[in-house]
């Protein structure tokens, strides 16, 4: 049987761009930058997302890491995402808003061999839930509530 797991998320708008985020009993915010009409206060979500991907990387990667045995001396991930800014700022609609293509650049500090932790990598990536979300369609149900 399926474990399933609820998260839950609280956003509320503070000012200007700022954002207020709760989740648990953490706070953060999400702002823009200055130029952006924010105040430079925190990521921006496209930022936030690209963080939230490398960091599940890691983190499964500790788990799946632990799981094998594999003493891991260090693991890093780069991210970086194309996006078009003309579909966001409503100037265009094509061809989509969200990031045309992310690329993640990992690195996995081990003394096992580069097939051994190409290994590794094909099952952080197959158990990663932020990589999953990215790379398949998840029904959004976005709704109005009073």
């Amino acid at each position: 049987m399926a474990t399933i797991k609820n998260i839950k998320v609280d956003t509320k708008w503070m000012e200007r761009m700022l954002v207020e985020v709760k989740a648990r009993d953490l706070v953060q915010y999400v702002d823009q930058p200055e130029a952006g009409g924010g105040t430079n206060k925190g990521m921006t979500p496209l930022e936030y997302e690209l963080a939230a991907l490398g960091s599940c990387i890691i983190t499964i990667g500790l788990i799946v890491a632990r799981q094998k045995q594999i003493r891991l001396n260090g693991i890093s991930a780069s991210m970086e995402g194309e996006i078009d800014y003309d579909v966001l700022m409503g100037k265009s609609t094509e061809p989509r808003a969200g990031f045309y293509k992310i690329k993640v650049d990992v690195k996995i500090d081990a003394d096992i061999s580069k097939e051994e932790k190409e290994n590794l990598l094909k099952e952080i990536e197959s158990r990663c839930p932020v990589g999953d979300n990215l790379g398949n369609k998840t029904p959004v149900e976005v709704a109005l509530v009073e």
